[in-house]
C-alpha cells in the first residue's frame, strides 16, 4: 500500500537532519506518485492547455496570471 505523499512531509518535519536515513520509504512512495503524474498522457494534456490560456491571457494584458489573482487591499 503507497503513503500518502504528506508523509514524506510530515517524517522530514519529525526527523530534522535525519530526515535522509529515516525517510526513505517516505521518500520513494513520493517519487512513485510523482512518476504515475509524469508518466500520465492526460494529465500532460491538462497543464499543457493550462499553460497555453495562461500564456495567451499574459500576452493580451500583461499581468501575470499569480498577479492577478492577488487581491487588492481594501483599505488604499
Amino acid at each position: 500500500m503507497a503513503l500518502d505523499p504528506s508523509d514524506f512531509t510530515r517524517c522530514c518535519k519529525d526527523s530534522g537532519l535525519l530526515m535522509v536515513v529515516k525517510c526513505q520509504k517516505e521518500n520513494a512512495s513520493l517519487k512513485e506518485c510523482l512518476t504515475s503524474y509524469y508518466n500520465d498522457p492526460a494529465f500532460y494534456e491538462e497543464c499543457k492547455m493550462e499553460y497555453l490560456k495562461e500564456r495567451e491571457e499574459f500576452r493580451k494584458t500583461g499581468i501575470p496570471t499569480k498577479r492577478k489573482l492577488q487581491k487588492l487591499p481594501t483599505s488604499m
